[in-house]
């Protein structure tokens, strides 16, 4: 008798992530609705998007139940790359200013 074991995870918690995934997804269109502008449009939007991507990798790819060694080795280089794209955009302006000086600029 071969059969696979496994747990399962009742059928309500993948239909309540699946409801706050639809509210968020509407909040989200309600931003632009009601013609939310400037940088707190982006910041809405954005903390909209990252809560539903938390929400699918902790959930639909069973991210809740691994191992912390597991969780920190998918979740900490994503977070580093964004940390060096913040960095290098600073050092951008740094250059800009640079070339500016060093090449004459208006």
């Amino acid at each position: 008798m071969a059969h696979a074991e496994g747990q399962q995870h009742p059928i309500s918690m993948y239909l309540k992530i699946w409801g706050l995934l639809f509210v968020l997804s509407t909040f989200s269109y309600l931003v632009d609705f009601y013609n939310v502008e400037g940088y707190l449009r982006w910041s809405l939007i954005l903390l909209f998007m990252i809560m539903k991507a938390g929400l699918i990798v902790a959930v639909f790819m069973h991210m809740m139940w691994e191992r912390l060694a597991l969780m920190y080795a998918i979740l900490v280089p994503p977070v580093l790359v964004l940390v060096f794209v913040f960095l290098m955009t600073h050092e951008a302006g740094y250059t800009f200013v640079t070339r500016g000086v060093f090449f004459g600029g208006p």
